[in-house]
């Protein structure tokens, strides 16, 4: 579509009863006249296909507001044109031209020999607000700036007027001018004035919009709004507790909605979506976020294909076009597969260096260490091959690795380099027997120039601990250089079949939910429920992007007296807690299940950023703190003592 017939768009101008093609696409306008023109009223009729191709290119910025364009949308088309324009003076060049910004780009003001313009713009701070009214003119030939969207034209001011001058900043609004995370986060209202965070907030909300859409509109969801004031739930991360004002009565601000949403579908709802907010009291975790948004899922009469073929399709439908297609279905491994290969149950499945058993390697081994691990039960020895590693990893980078180990696993790595003549470099290479060290080769694949990393002990502590290394080593050979993981690639994957309760860390003799205690085991495990709890797999789900975890969901228990075995018999959870889910599942609930999707992660990992608070409009820091509200603040006494708080000061903290 020509940029000229965009703007007759924006402005609703049109010929009656206009049939008009975007894209390969018809359309059919049906115009409303008003005076001497024509106006195109809201009742397009598109098919809906058209509607979500265009539904970005053709949006109005400009109706119901004060300018006549926005500063990114001028063009060659627009010569000629009278236009008024509003924004941000992002330069003043020479005193003769001022590029103006607003959320659309940049456009490039010519001052005229004028007097009292040349007066409004003396001394003008930057990032002050102004009018400008002027006409559109081809830049002179040899001026044009290819770097800008509108770098063929400029705007020759009539007039310009100051709407509100701007105090000196304490930094620049220029994507170039480094800040610290802090000083962005303590002037959020600057920063989000960058192109990089109007980008990102702008491809959330287009994501957002798309997502709405299709579940409501091709899929006949219920957008529902649930309660934030909720009641405690059983496991699962420290709820944020909230006074009620009666002694000793508190509410908690929900994890999640998933008793809701189950609860939904008890009452029949069938379809069940919401854009949930969502809060977590999990302290100082690296790039979590105390409040978060879920796109939060639930269907009855589903199984667990159902709810990762409506995802796909998700995703598929609100996949911002920039960013390339994506084909479906996604593919899947099961959480044993995952550990196996990569140790860690979201694996970045861009790039290789999988984990290898070579047990087999050492069956016959003097080395002690390697001896004693295989005759524990569940010993073996894992290797992971790094290619080229021994060009691009420095000493330092191998003592961070074998750190990395003994801080983290207090447990030790070897690291073997191969030589050109297949002969290891490694404290193990004495100890070790032709035939021995053929083996390892070969089974890892490794040629002159690799490393090979090898750890012994059990599977459920080495496994982890390759993974960790496996990530570490991608760390450290992409700081060297070494392309390995494109950010523009993307590699969704479906992780299935895990366990449906774990040991407790504090008392591996008693058992934890996996993922929530409302999970239904897989059909083929159910009798082991009640007899080996400990073996039986879950009907959970988590969606991989990029080795990111951005879902997870589950089918549910749906029968009651199933669902208070798990939580009495083998959780040993109180149940008057959840005597009201108790009471719902037993009044005829359908089979159903769900999924919740980490909205801020997806899009974070859409437009590249490097943290999820670059994609929340007003996030908390490391700490959970608000640093540009100062939130949390003290209360006073006075106004605790409605809800019966005292607040007992720490020693020295008074």
């Amino acid at each position: 579509m020509s940029c000229k017939y965009k703007t007759l768009l924006r402005k609703g101008l049109c010929l009656p009863l206009l049939r008009a093609s975007f894209l390969g696409r018809t359309a059919l306008f049906y115009p409303r006249k008003v005076g001497a023109t024509t106006r195109i009223t809201a009742s397009w009729i598109w098919s809906h296909a058209s509607l979500r191709s265009v539904s970005n290119s053709i949006s109005d910025n400009n109706h119901f507001s004060l300018r006549t364009h926005s500063c990114g949308e001028l063009c060659s088309t627009h010569i000629g044109r009278e236009v008024t324009l509003y924004g941000w003076v992002q330069y003043v060049r020479q005193d003769l031209f001022v590029i103006l910004r607003d959320f659309s780009g940049l456009v490039q003001i010519l001052i005229p020999q004028d007097e009292v313009l040349r007066k409004t713009l003396f001394d003008l701070p930057l990032e002050s607000v102004v009018m400008v009214r002027g006409k559109v003119q081809l830049r002179p030939k040899g001026q044009e700036n290819k770097a800008m969207s509108t770098g063929e034209v400029e705007v020759c001011a009539d007039s310009l007027e100051v709407l509100n001058k701007c105090r000196k900043l304490p930094f620049e609004i220029k994507d170039f001018v480094k800040k610290s995370e802090a000083l962005r986060m303590q002037y959020r209202y600057l920063d989000l004035r960058s192109s990089q965070m109007q980008y990102n907030l702008r491809v959330r909300s287009r994501l957002v919009m798309k997502m709405r859409e299709y579940l409501c509109n091709l899929h006949g969801f219920v957008d529902v709004e649930t309660p934030t004031l909720f009641k405690r739930t059983p496991g699962g991360a420290k709820e944020f507790v909230v006074p009620s004002g009666e002694p000793g009565k508190f509410y908690s601000l929900p994890q999640s909605p998933q008793q809701f949403k189950q609860l939904l579908m008890v009452a029949g709802m069938d379809r069940y979506f919401q854009m949930a907010r969502c809060y977590r009291d999990e302290g100082s975790k690296p790039d979590r976020q105390p409040e978060f948004t879920q796109v939060d899922i639930e269907m009855s009469f589903i199984d667990q294909a159902g709810i990762q073929a409506l995802v796909e399709g998700l995703v598929q439908y609100s996949w911002p076009d920039e960013k390339g297609t994506m084909s479906t279905p996604f593919p899947s491994m099961t959480y044993e597969e995952a550990m196996r290969d990569y140790g860690v149950d979201k694996p970045d499945t861009r790039f290789e260096m999988k984990i290898v058993d070579v047990s087999e390697a050492f069956g016959n081994t003097e080395i002690q260490f390697l001896r004693d691990a295989l005759q524990q039960p569940g010993g073996c020895v894992l290797a992971i091959r790094v290619s080229d590693g021994a060009k691009h990893l420095k000493g330092k980078d191998l003592e961070a690795l074998k750190e990395t180990a003994k801080t983290q696993f207090n447990q030790d790595v070897s690291i073997a380099l191969v030589r050109p003549d297949s002969s290891l470099k490694s404290p193990l290479s004495r100890h070790l027997s032709g035939g021995a060290r053929l083996q390892l080769l070969q089974m890892t694949l490794a040629s002159a120039g690799d490393l090979v990393l090898l750890a012994a002990g059990t599977r459920d502590h080495v496994r982890p601990l390759l993974g960790k290394l496996r990530l570490q080593c991608a760390d450290l050979l992409e700081g060297h250089g070494v392309a390995l993981r494109d950010p523009s690639v993307f590699h969704f994957l479906w992780v299935v079949d895990f366990p449906l309760f774990l040991p407790k860390e504090d008392d591996p003799e008693q058992l934890e939910s996996a993922h929530h205690p409302f999970t239904a085991p897989v059909p083929e495990d159910t009798h082991l429920l009640y007899s080996q709890p400990h073996k039986v797999r879950g009907q959970h789900y988590d969606l991989v992007l990029n080795g990111c975890e951005i879902g997870g969901g589950s089918i549910r228990i749906h029968s009651a007296s199933e669902q208070r075995y798990v939580l009495k018999t083998i959780l040993q959870e109180d149940l008057s807690v959840l005597s009201h889910l108790l009471e719902a599942l037993d009044s005829g609930a359908p089979p159903h299940g769900g999924i919740a999707l980490g909205l801020d992660r997806l899009v974070s990992i859409i437009v590249g950023a490097p943290s999820i608070r670059d994609v929340i409009a007003f996030p908390k820091s490391f700490r959970g703190h608000d640093l540009m509200s100062r939130a949390p603040d003290f209360v006073s006494e006075e106004e605790l003592k409605p809800y019966h708080i005292k607040v007992t000061w720490p020693e020295g903290d008074k």
